[in-house]
């Protein structure tokens, strides 16, 4: 099976992160992978680096790789538009964001253009359910996958650094100011960051899944996130992390409590890892994906 990948991203967030996982994982399946990426975006360089197969993503280039490969599969809603149009090989959406779906003709000729979505959480699903982006039925679930880190052994409390997102990173620590008893590390590195963290906060109004914490989870590190999303399926409160409210007092308190009670919170990050290790591995979200190829390939 060939597959073209298409994601016209400007950074290197969750979301890229996790294309240049699934090509690895699929490679290791046998699935011919061709990335497309933004000409100046950091994914292209990355994808370099890792010795894949990737090229600027163009109209001419979509154009003729479009009608050479099984499938097109669309990481981002650029690309997503940009397939559309372009037409092809079956078109396989991922939709990783909870946003609301737009309900110009535009939009909805776009969604309806895709043989399938591949959406990053059950929330993500009903969203696109409930805003008539597609029925339930062209809708498959399928979770982010991180690889397993080593546990951290620091006490470091880290946060996602600022990526422009208004709704994540620096927009949402004022939290930290306003205590001033909690110094807060903000990351732009979280595989490195994470080998010293104590406690990984992630605070967000509206959040798809949440890689970012799942690769915290990954090495053991407690988690504290906004009770928001798809964070709900990965998160059970007091059992492998908590879930809070977004407001100072309540974001702090959990910070608090953890920090105070070391055992528990050593117990928590133990058990965020054996949730990643049973619930989101690279090679389940491997496996899954290519169902879905498959499905719309027969």
């Amino acid at each position: 099976m060939r597959v073209l990948h298409l994601d016209a991203g400007k950074e290197m967030r969750g979301g890229q992160w996790q294309v240049l996982r699934l090509i690895e994982g699929l490679s290791a399946e046998g699935v011919e992978s061709t990335l497309l990426a933004r000409r100046d975006g950091p994914l292209l360089e990355a994808a370099r680096r890792r010795r894949l197969r990737v090229t600027a993503l163009t109209w001419p280039h979509l154009a003729v790789l479009a009608r050479r490969h099984d499938v097109v599969h669309a990481h981002d809603a650029r690309s997503h538009t940009m397939a559309a149009v372009a037409g092809g090989a079956p078109l396989v959406v991922a939709r990783r964001v909870a946003f609301g779906v737009r309900a110009g003709m535009g939009s909805r000729w776009k969604y309806w253009r895709a043989s399938r979505f591949v959406a990053v959480s059950e929330h993500v699903k009903q969203v696109l359910v409930e805003g008539g982006a597609a029925p339930a039925g062209k809708v498959a679930v399928v979770y982010d996958g991180v690889p397993l880190l080593p546990p951290s052994q620091g006490t470091r409390i880290v946060a996602p650094a600022d990526i422009g997102d208004p709704l994540k990173g620096y927009a949402m620590a004022d939290w930290a100011a306003e205590l001033g008893e909690f110094p807060l590390y903000m990351s732009d590195n979280l595989e490195e960051d994470l080998r010293t963290a104590g406690v990984f906060v992630y605070i967000t109004y509206s959040e798809g899944l949440g890689s970012a914490v799942l690769l915290a989870m990954s090495a053991a590190v407690p988690v504290v996130a906004s009770n928001e999303g798809g964070l709900k399926e990965v998160i059970e409160h007091r059992v492998n992390g908590l879930l809070v409210e977004n407001s100072p007092y309540a974001i702090g308190e959990a910070v608090r409590e953890l920090i105070a009670n070391p055992e528990w919170a050593r117990s928590l990050g133990q058990a965020a890892r054996r949730t990643v290790s049973e619930r989101f591995t690279v090679d389940r979200m491997v496996r899954e994906t290519m169902e879905v190829y498959r499905q719309v390939t027969s």
